[in-house]
């Protein structure tokens, strides 16, 4: 039999160290991934993480995936910090887009300075509505907050779906479901002529320094660290532990709203039912696999971001299935899940106790 026989002290260097063998891991298992499928595995990783960014069009692009991703991840390093579970960016971030869009085609026709900000602050409304949803169903209701973001999941993309296909479907859109385009006013300005890359990206700097400076130097994030570790030692200190949960839970879901406000208004121009492969959930790998810390985060959410695009690339060049994007992220997850176990636990092997007593019995 095998058993997990936890260490006496977990090694902190492996620790730190885990991210980057689980990484490893994955290239390795990718290789093989590829021989498989018929590849040469050389020319795969090649096509998979090294051309998509061999020109500078490609490394704006890169930026331009990584940014709803991490602002989901920041958001949900929040949650974790606190030991709550919230799986809901994704749905977060498609309600965001949806609330977005409803206000950016309001300015369809307007030169207003107010349009572009109030779709990214719907944006932020819209996230929050959901992940509001979540909290109130897991603090009042006691509802597993697990269970109640992945539905909300569902809940937000039909309602996009919805939204698309009705009241804001373009009724001269020779019946695709998407919504018009957004007129300039609401649209991000792009920060280096001939790319995609807009000024997103300073959103997500902004809000890296953010939660860098609210995680480690106030007494908030001290609170909501304590929070997560020892739930009774916190309210022996008198921490206010559902105001610090409703707190992470809006800051989470506001992040995640601006990403799908980002997406409408920056990356697409539009509301468009594909708006998003996947980015809340991507979210989740890329908030463990950075250790829940907004640099490591940031690191990790690029990561992310060129498989997205590898997996693209190697489509077109290599005619691999799409899938080859969630299974190598989801390969990441399960070596950097592994990593984490072996570092708190030792495995040890043991006889069944039937064979272990015949074998005593002989003695």
């Amino acid at each position: 039999m095998i058993k997990l026989v936890a260490r006496g002290q977990a090694s902190v260097k492996w620790g730190y160290l885990s991210p980057v063998l689980a990484v490893f891991l994955t290239l390795i298992a990718g290789t093989f991934l590829f021989w498989g499928l018929g590849k040469d595995p050389v020319l795969a990783l090649y096509t998979f993480f090294i051309s998509p960014i061999a020109d500078w069009y490609g490394i704006t692009e890169l930026l331009v995936v990584a940014i709803p991703i991490l602002l989901c991840a920041y958001g949900l390093a929040l949650c974790y910090r606190a030991s709550i579970w919230n799986i809901g960016a994704e749905g977060q971030l498609l309600l965001g887009a949806v609330v977005s869009s409803t206000m950016a085609l309001q300015f369809v026709d307007s030169t207003s300075l107010w349009a572009m900000p109030l779709a990214l602050i719907a944006g932020m409304v819209g996230g929050m509505i959901c992940s509001g949803i979540s909290a109130f169903l897991n603090l009042r209701l006691n509802c597993n907050e697990t269970l109640v973001t992945i539905m909300m999941n569902y809940i937000a993309l039909n309602t996009l779906l919805w939204a698309v296909y009705g009241p804001l479907k373009d009724p001269n859109g020779y019946n695709f479901p998407e919504s018009a385009l957004f007129g300039d006013s609401t649209l991000l300005p792009i920060l280096f002529e001939g790319t995609r890359l807009h000024v997103g990206l300073l959103l997500v700097l902004l809000a890296l320094v953010v939660v860098w400076v609210f995680m480690s130097k106030t007494f908030l994030g001290f609170q909501i660290k304590v929070l997560g570790l020892d739930k009774p030692a916190a309210r022996m200190a008198g921490y206010k532990e559902t105001k610090l949960a409703v707190m992470v839970f809006l800051v989470g879901g506001a992040l995640a709203g601006l990403a799908g406000a980002v997406l409408v208004t920056g990356t697409t121009g539009q509301l468009i039912p594909a708006i998003s492969p996947g980015y809340g959930y991507s979210a989740i790998i890329v908030a463990f696999l950075g250790r829940l810390h907004p640099l490591g985060i940031t690191l990790a959410g690029l990561l992310i971001a060129l498989i997205f695009m590898g997996g693209e690339m190697s489509q077109m060049v290599l005619n691999l299935p799409r899938s080859i994007t969630g299974i190598l992220q989801g390969l990441i997850l399960f070596f950097l899940l592994s990593c984490d176990v072996l570092i708190r636990y030792r495995v040890v092997f043991t006889l069944p106790r039937f064979l272990s007593t015949a074998t005593q019995g002989d003695k």
